[in-house]
């Protein structure tokens, strides 16, 4: 009886390869999600000097693509037969997700602005503070 089955010597093999191809794609994911941060502390920082009506309407037009590219990727997935999902689509399933997320988190911080003094945020409160319930 002829059957195909790997050895164990074949799956550590696949196993190996595929757990390198996981720790590169983790590296290249590090390296992009520190140039989308510096890319957001950039933004926040041109809101600081003066130009937060600008950003924000520079924001709102890619807020409603945000949705569609979320969808893009969620359709192009595509699953094989046993399960399993290409590792290129993962990997750009994750960067879209994570562009969405940083683009959403710049989104609320050119929106808000803090009421408070500077003085008042750095107040210390007793160990057992509770806030008055109105």
């Amino acid at each position: 009886m002829v059957t195909n089955t790997t050895t164990i010597e074949e799956q550590l093999a696949s196993l190996t390869r595929a757990i390198e191809g996981l720790t590169k794609h983790v590296q290249e994911q590090d390296a992009q999600i520190a140039r989308l941060i510096n890319k957001a502390d950039s933004v926040d920082a041109s809101h600081v000097m003066g130009k937060q009506v600008e950003a924000h309407d520079k924001v709102e037009a890619p807020a409603k693509q945000h949705y569609t590219e979320k969808d893009k990727y969620a359709k192009e997935l595509q699953v094989s037969s046993d399960g399993l999902i290409l590792v290129d689509q993962l990997k750009e399933f994750i960067e879209g997700t994570i562009k969405s997320k940083i683009e959403g988190s710049s989104k609320s911080s050119l929106t808000y602005s803090k009421p408070y003094t500077p003085r008042i945020d750095g107040l210390k409160m007793p160990m057992r503070y509770q806030p008055p319930k109105f």
